[in-house]
Parts: structure tokens; C-alpha cells; sequence
């Protein structure tokens, strides 16, 4: 009987690790560009404000446990030091068992200017995180339960676990252009909830995109200047490979854009001793965003083209982006800052350039 418990118990987990590791282990946001310092920590910083980002993903709603992402950070540029400092807070939960993942750390920048238009911001991110799963949850239905909670001590072995993690990247960009790769969890840290080795794979991201003004003479103003924005992420880790690309259009207050998902190139995803052919066509993805003076608000839907479409009930996510300028503590200081250029999907200049 315990064997047989063991058994169901290790099967469950392998379910949870397998799930995690075809969507690339680590949960991603569809509105990328307004989870900055998610994507690359050469971010921090790269506006002249301070920006406070909120981020939250609910994915396949229709399942019991649907995946549930919360995300959080803050950054300001500091102009003395030509650099960005910032803090990421990030939790991720899953499954009927409350697997949770979370992160805490602080990301610093440097700001190179390469040119009068082009700056180059190398960046790092230092994290603190857990990982582990609520055992009050765990239904094992092996006789040794009292009002559904387990007597069985061997339940305490899972536990969780503590690890300290390491990120960084490298960001190019000026107003218009921006181009950057980042590398996170480069140490590997290991997850394993039962003393044993389980590294998390090392993540790579490589993106850029692009700020088009639709001009409509000579004199339009630049306020009502509309704009396009095309832009594309290709995220690796471990054996699972993902590559979003889309186009939004700007005309404030308002911005619509879709993105599709996907890799239309079978791919091999590697299961423990078996391995699996895979075509991804993961999803579209539908996105409105309101911009107001010192506020982003962005939602976007992930319409599932696989299989799944039916019954995982895509994804929903929001997005709240806030800036506000600091105050200036020497008169003219505002105006240096504003000698280095940040890269944008927004078309207000007063908030943004």
C-alpha cells in the first residue's frame, strides 16, 4: 500500500513538472512589453520616470485549477549614476495542489551611450525564491486521513524548497528601435522538493520591436500622431522553444493590436525516457490598451488554437502600467534625463519621451 501511495504521489508530481515544462517552465505574460523587467533586466530604468508595473495572468480558466500569474515591480532611473535600479516580485500557482513558484529580487542597469540616439543597457537581476506545494491540499485517499487531511507522516517530506537565483541581459534601443537578449536563472537553481537534483533549465529571451508614426503632414501634432508598433519575442528553455510576433496600432487614448504564438515547425519535446513530435500552434492573441496621462491599462485574451481551444478556455490577462516623474532635486536635472531615450509603445510624449 505505501508503495502503491508512493507511486500515485510521485505520478502526480511528475504531471505537475511535465505540465510546466511543455509551456517552457516558466509562466510567460502575453503583453510583454508592459512586463518589462520580466523579459530583460536591461529594462530598469529605461524611462525617465519612475514605473510601477502590475501584471496578472489566469490561463485555462475552464479547468478546475486554472494557472494564476501575479506579477509586480518598480523602477526608477537614476541620472548621477547613468543607471536603473528596480525590484521584481513574481508568483505563479498551479494544479489542484497549490504548487506555487515565487520570486523576489533586485535588478540594477547601466546606461552606455553609444551614439546620440543609441544607448546600450547591460543589466543584472539577484531573486530569492520558493517552491513548493500546499500539502493541506493533497488528497491521497489512502485510509490515513481524518476530515480529508493525511496522518501520514511521509507527507512531510515534500516540503519546499529555497533557492537564490541569477538573471541578466543586454538592451540596445533608442525612441524608435529597441533590440535585446537576456538570459535568466543562469545558475540553474534546483527545485527538487525531495533532496534530490532537479535544475531549472536556463531561460533565453530575444526580442525587439519598433515604434512606426503614421505622419499626416508636416504639422500634425504629435500628440495626434498615430502609431504601429510591431514587435517579437522568441523565448528558449531547456527542450521547449516559443515565438510570438504581432503588430498593435496606436491612436491615443486607444491601442489594438494581435499577436500570434506559436511555432508552425514540429518540434521533439523529451519526456523522461520518451519523447513526443509536436506542431505548436499555441494561440492569438487579442489586445486593447487605454492610454492615459500617467496610466496604462492593457487587456489581452489568448484565443487557444490547439486542441485545448475548447476546453482550457484560453487566457485572460491585465496589465497596469504607472509613471510619474520624479521631482527634480537641482533645477534642469529633468532636462539631462531626458537626454536618454526610452524605448515605448505609447504615443504620449509628455508621459513617455
Amino acid at each position: 500500500m505505501m508503495k502503491f501511495k508512493w507511486s500515485i504521489l510521485s505520478l502526480l508530481l511528475v504531471m505537475i513538472v511535465s505540465t510546466a515544462r511543455l509551456h517552457a517552465q516558466d509562466p510567460q505574460f502575453s503583453q510583454y512589453y508592459s512586463a518589462p523587467l520580466y523579459l530583460n533586466p536591461g529594462f530598469a530604468g529605461s524611462t525617465n520616470q519612475q514605473r510601477i508595473v502590475f501584471n496578472h495572468r489566469l490561463q485555462w480558466p475552464n479547468l478546475p485549477q486554472a494557472f494564476s500569474t501575479f506579477s509586480f515591480s518598480y523602477e526608477a532611473y537614476v541620472d548621477k549614476l547613468k543607471s536603473g535600479f528596480g525590484v521584481l516580485a513574481t508568483t505563479d500557482k498551479m494544479g489542484s495542489a497549490g504548487w506555487r513558484t515565487t520570486y523576489a529580487g533586485l535588478l540594477y542597469s547601466y546606461k552606455v551611450r553609444l551614439s546620440k540616439k543609441w544607448v546600450f543597457s547591460p543589466g543584472i537581476y539577484f531573486a530569492y525564491g520558493t517552491n513548493g506545494m500546499d500539502k493541506s491540499k493533497l488528497r491521497l485517499r489512502d485510509g490515513l486521513e481524518i476530515d480529508g487531511q493525511s496522518l501520514d507522516p511521509d507527507i512531510d517530506r515534500l516540503g519546499s524548497r529555497a533557492f537564490f537565483d541569477f538573471s541578466s541581459g543586454a538592451l540596445f534601443y533608442n525612441k524608435n528601435v529597441w533590440f535585446g537578449v537576456s538570459a535568466y536563472h543562469l545558475n540553474q537553481p534546483n527545485l527538487s522538493l525531495f533532496g534530490e537534483e532537479s535544475r531549472l533549465n536556463a531561460k533565453i529571451n530575444i526580442h525587439g520591436g519598433a515604434k512606426i508614426p503614421l505622419y499626416n503632414g508636416p504639422r500634425m501634432r504629435a500628440s495626434k500622431i498615430s502609431y504601429l508598433t510591431p514587435s517579437f519575442v522568441y523565448r528558449l528553455q531547456g527542450d521547449a522553444q516559443q515565438f510570438d510576433i504581432g503588430l498593435q496600432y496606436h491612436r491615443d487614448p486607444i491601442g489594438v493590436g494581435v499577436w500570434y504564438r506559436g511555432l508552425p515547425i514540429q518540434q521533439v519535446i523529451k519526456f523522461e525516457d520518451s519523447e513526443a513530435a509536436v506542431n505548436q500552434q499555441d494561440a492569438l492573441v487579442f489586445i486593447v490598451s487605454l492610454n492615459l496621462r500617467d496610466l496604462q491599462i492593457g487587456y489581452s485574451y489568448d484565443y487557444t488554437l490547439s486542441e485545448l481551444s475548447g476546453a482550457a478556455g484560453g487566457a485572460h490577462e491585465v496589465s497596469l502600467v504607472w509613471e510619474f516623474m520624479k521631482r527634480s532635486v537641482r533645477p534642469g536635472l529633468r532636462r539631462r534625463t531626458r537626454l536618454i531615450p526610452c524605448p515605448s509603445f505609447n504615443t504620449n510624449s509628455d508621459l513617455w519621451n
